[in-house]
């Protein structure tokens, strides 16, 4: 039998392949052994349950409607592309299927695109959805071929008179070698003319129109043929440094930013020969020692909808009015189905200016309270900088107490914990150790009362890690 994890992780592993672990699951799965867990995990995101919204009365031609009409569409596009996100975001925060849809979170910011276009977002998420936990060959490709790549990415208008290289540049990029790792920009051309034709239809299939389609004879990687798109992707595919490039981001995004480069090269092996099996390589990473060294735990930034999904799960946050979530996104700097560019969220200390800072460390206070917590220690500051601070402070607390209307479910969180000393609930809530100053804010607390002292460890700037 493999050996057992401590409570810390076991929370780490149920972080880093999900958003936390509730106190009464914790209790259910201490007693289970690491691969017990790990099988378990894997059961529970067996299934794929696509997002579906009704998006029927976007297929309107624009040509055929009014000035009126016109302006009704993009306002009811809108609309939908909201309803989309609220829709993800509370799948992330309530489902069983973690590590799909942790998965499905990775690889939608892998595979970037930045549209207000409900059905083809819908359509990429769907299928990389599918094959998170699948082959990535089969993720590539589909994903290469989906409206919404082909849109944002200008394949549409990549066409044997004038080729357009945007895809091809990003497919090495952004989506296979990583940049500058192995191609020329003679290469970029030629795929380029590989992938001329790719397009889709008014009900967003796949077509490949052969007018369009350049079938000279082209040299892509050092190899000679009438090669077509399929076949650009095909030869990435078998270029091993595709696999490194995976590896090393899912590494980053599971393990920690400072990759370990034997580990690396250990999983780029095991995740080439296994042909892109992503459950393969997951299962190495969360199933070797090295993940659950301490120099791992609680080092990772939480991107904004961590952070958010979260403090949903914990609590079962209730909002008022549901595009509260669209506003929070916007503020922390990351909009599901949005990101910033092609090549998405840089993530790690990216995630934190001194305005989303301020919003982080006040969000479990204003979610799970009603207001904000304040802290009157002064420390070193100095009294210009403190008063600016108390400043921001109050603004803050102003626009989020009119904007936040939130209702936690206390009764079942504190029913379900398990942990009542100050020590216990510190170890639970919190992933990394307590800097000096925050050791010193807590002892202050009164742990007596668990509600109170548990919504002030996640105003700490620890409960920002993972």
């Amino acid at each position: 039998m493999s050996p057992s994890l401590t409570d810390k992780q076991i929370q780490h592993l149920y972080w880093r392949i999900g958003f936390g672990i509730s106190s009464s699951d914790l209790k259910s799965v201490r007693n289970l052994s690491k691969d017990q867990i790990i099988n378990q995990l894997f059961l529970q995101s067996q299934q794929y349950k696509p997002l579906q919204i009704d998006v029927a009365a976007l297929t309107k031609n624009p040509k055929n409607l009014s000035k009126e009409e016109r302006k009704e569409l993009r306002q009811l596009r809108n609309q939908k592309m909201n309803e989309l996100n609220i829709l993800w975001f509370n799948r992330l925060a309530d489902t069983q299927q973690v590590i799909r849809e942790k998965m499905t979170l990775f690889f939608q910011d892998h595979f970037a695109v930045r549209l207000r276009t409900p059905r083809a977002c819908m359509h990429l998420n769907n299928s990389i959805r599918r094959h998170a936990l699948g082959n990535f060959g089969d993720m590539l490709m589909e994903a290469s071929k989906s409206p919404a790549m082909l849109l944002f990415l200008n394949n549409r208008q990549n066409r044997k008179e004038r080729p357009n290289e945007n895809f091809a540049r990003e497919v090495m990029e952004l989506f296979t070698l990583g940049r500058d790792n192995g191609y020329t920009e003679m290469d970029i051309k030629e795929a380029a003319r590989a992938f001329t034709g790719w397009n889709f239809t008014k009900t967003g299939d796949f077509i490949f129109r052969k007018n369009h389609h350049d079938y000279g004879e082209k040299t892509f990687l050092g190899r000679t043929g009438n090669f077509m798109g399929e076949d650009i992707i095909k030869i990435l595919l078998e270029e091993k440094q595709t696999a490194r490039y995976l590896t090393e981001k899912l590494y980053a995004y599971l393990v920690n930013e400072k990759g370990n480069q034997t580990h690396i090269e250990e999983l780029t092996t095991l995740f080439y020969n296994a042909d892109y099996n992503i459950e393969t390589l997951l299962r190495a990473i969360i199933g070797s020692e090295w993940f659950y060294d301490p120099k791992n735990i609680g080092v990772k930034i939480k991107s904004p909808i961590e952070l958010m999904a979260g403090l949903s799960r914990d609590f079962k946050i209730k909002y008022e009015d549901p595009k509260v979530l669209l506003y929070l996104q916007r503020k922390l700097n990351q909009i599901l189905f949005f990101p910033p560019n092609v090549a998405g969220w840089p993530g790690g200390k990216a995630w934190i200016d001194n305005s989303t800072l301020m919003l982080r460390l006040k969000l479990a206070s204003v979610t799970l309270n009603s207001g904000v917590i304040e802290w009157n220690e002064k420390g070193d500051m100095p009294e210009n900088m403190l008063m600016k601070q108390q400043m921001m402070y109050r603004t803050i607390k102003s626009r989020l107490q009119k904007k936040v209307k939130a209702t936690p479910n206390w009764e079942t969180f504190l029913t379900t914990l398990e942990q009542k000393s100050k020590s216990e609930l510190i170890n639970f809530m919190i992933q990394p150790a307590l800097s000096k100053s925050a050791q010193h804010v807590v002892a202050k607390l009164n742990a007596e009362n668990t509600k109170h002292f548990v919504i002030e460890l996640l105003s700490l700037p620890e409960y920002q890690l993972c």
